[in-house]
């Protein structure tokens, strides 16, 4: 018996990465989302950084779910969120540049959420969080690392990878590794084996 299709519904080439490091084959699907009308309305709500993320992750995983008759369709979204102020992507490195200063010092929250729907129902979620600390890093440091990164400063919620130069930034982190890349991966990989995807 062939395996069920397998959509992400996303752009990110870490998740692909993580997926198809774990021996997941998955299509790429990215869907056209409002992130920033979402966000707009969950702050008009007074609602947490992960009922956004959830939000998003199903809405992103809704999107691409009728262009897939039965397929399983992996929606995902991260958030993160410091001393209450939630932060996006940066634009460029200037940004990402003021981003790494706000969050010098001090500890954030990154939220990430799996949203798994077959056409147009949701059949799991889950959502994970990990705490991370930057250092007092010094502004020279700063430069350096952006220096030495480039952009792929603009392809994380937090402008760093962890995974890379970006641990130079960090005093603490707790929490679930897959988590802070994107993705919680191994609950996601549990709900897959149950529905014959990956290995038993």
């Amino acid at each position: 018996m062939s395996q069920p299709l397998l959509v992400l519904a996303s752009g990110s080439r870490t998740r692909a990465a993580m997926l198809e490091r774990a021996g997941i084959s998955a299509i790429l699907d990215k869907p056209l989302v409002d992130e920033d009308e979402v966000k707009a309305a969950g702050r008009a709500e007074g609602v947490s950084a992960d009922i956004v993320a959830e939000a998003l992750a199903e809405l992103k995983a809704q999107r691409i779910t009728r262009r897939h008759p039965g397929a399983l369709v992996v929606g995902a979204d991260q958030m993160l969120e410091c001393e209450g102020r939630w932060f996006d992507k940066p634009a460029d490195r200037a940004a990402a540049r003021a981003q790494l200063l706000d969050l010098r010092g001090r500890t954030h929250r990154l939220v990430s959420c799996a949203v798994v729907v077959r056409d147009g129902e949701r059949m799991w979620h889950q959502i994970d969080s990990a705490r991370l600390t930057m250092r007092n890093f010094s502004e020279a440091f700063l430069d350096e690392y952006l220096a030495r990164v480039g952009d792929d400063v603009l392809h994380s919620v937090g402008a760093y990878q962890l995974e890379g130069l970006g641990a130079q930034l960090f005093h603490r982190v707790e929490g679930d590794f897959f988590t802070i890349l994107g993705l919680p991966l191994l609950p996601l990989l549990g709900f897959l084996r149950v529905h014959g995807v990956g290995r038993e």
